[in-house]
């Protein structure tokens, strides 16, 4: 219950005249509940929640002190304010008091008015700290909705630029979304956390954006191409990180688009990178992006049977794939009996 609607406050005493001159004192202005040991506070307290605990420092069985600690260990109770009451004056006391927790003391023998002021203190200081968590609370889930609705923009964003990318070529609509997801599925497998599964499906999204940098006339070709022509298919990695590489949001979104060519073997483009030097994310990409070319139907020829597809990723394993990466793809096909998985991602 928030202390803002509550005026619930326990006293604790040993002394049934302490407590009866307490209660005299608040109950015009709280609902005053008494318990004159630490068994019925902590009955009190493991049922019901008070706006605030008055303790008695000295008490038989159990000081205050004590019993504050035992009071701490009810859930309901972790920040429940409590002040202490006490005869002494010292100055060894009123460090205990707060040591130990307590948020004031109120020296005995107790004053209406100071006990009165003491208790509308805290307990506006109390309202004032559940205001603004309160509003922490409430700004806080704004910002997470704005995030969200961010996050959905942006993703719808890129998917449109991906297809954007597809529309140039017309033997390779839906690849970007399917080396997505295919990519997505590689990650989750190999056991990446959520967060990276995530963020490669937007990078691979994007990874052949440098596309749209090339003639539509080399893309939609027919016939095979000159060396002339390849060299200028091989350019898009650089184009797309030209595209990519200013997008601070992402810092690695343009890691699929300038990468996904590479080879484990060291043979591939641009940069000719090797191995483990190749960002794990394009190794991933790079697997994704070879099943479906084979998958699919290109100007050139027909998609090939499932047993071709495999028996090539077999062929690249080490070679041209990541190996690990290669036997998670494999793992995929075997799985895949039906050869639905290149139908848009089926099953993913």
């Amino acid at each position: 219950m928030l202390v803002s609607q509550n005026k619930t406050v326990l006293i604790v005493d040993d002394d049934r005249m302490n407590l009866k001159f307490a209660e005299h004192m608040l109950s015009s202005t709280y609902n005053v509940v008494m318990a004159n040991s630490y068994k019925e506070a902590l009955d009190y307290l493991s049922r019901e929640q008070p706006a605030l605990a008055l303790l008695d420092v000295h008490m038989p069985e159990m000081n205050g002190f004590e019993l504050l600690a035992e009071i701490r260990k009810i859930k309901s109770c972790n920040d429940l304010p409590v002040v202490f009451l006490t005869a002494d004056s010292d100055r060894e006391t009123e460090v205990r008091v707060f040591r130990e927790g307590g948020l004031d003391y109120i020296q005995k023998p107790l004053v209406p008015e100071v006990v009165l002021e003491r208790i509308k203190r805290i307990l506006s200081l109390r309202k004032l700290q559940e205001n603004l968590e309160s509003e922490v609370e409430r700004r806080t889930a704004e910002l997470e909705e704005s995030r969200r609705k961010l996050q959905v923009l942006s993703l719808q964003v890129v998917k449109t630029l991906a297809s954007t990318i597809d529309a140039k070529d017309r033997y390779t609509n839906g690849h970007s979304s399917r080396v997505a997801k295919y990519s997505r599925e590689i990650a989750l497998r190999a056991g990446k956390p959520v967060e990276f599964q995530d963020e490669i499906y937007i990078v691979a999204l994007l990874h052949d954006i440098g596309k749209i940098g090339i003639p539509d006339n080399i893309l939609n070709k027919s016939s095979k191409l000159t060396d002339e022509e390849y060299e200028t298919i091989k350019q898009h990695p650089s184009i797309g990180v030209e595209i990519l590489k200013n997008i601070s949001e992402m810092p690695n979104i343009e890691i699929g688009a300038h990468y996904h060519h590479e080879r484990f073997d060291g043979k591939g483009y641009p940069e000719g990178l090797a191995g483990y030097d190749i960002p794990e994310i394009a190794r991933i990409i790079a697997v994704a992006d070879a099943y479906d070319a084979m998958t699919s139907r290109r100007s050139y020829r027909s998609a090939l049977p499932q047993e071709a597809v495999r028996s090539e990723i077999v062929k690249g394993r080490g070679l041209q794939f990541d190996p690990d990466f290669a036997d998670v793809m494999l793992q995929m096909i075997d799985d895949d009996v039906n050869y639905e998985m290149r139908d848009d991602g089926q099953g993913l």
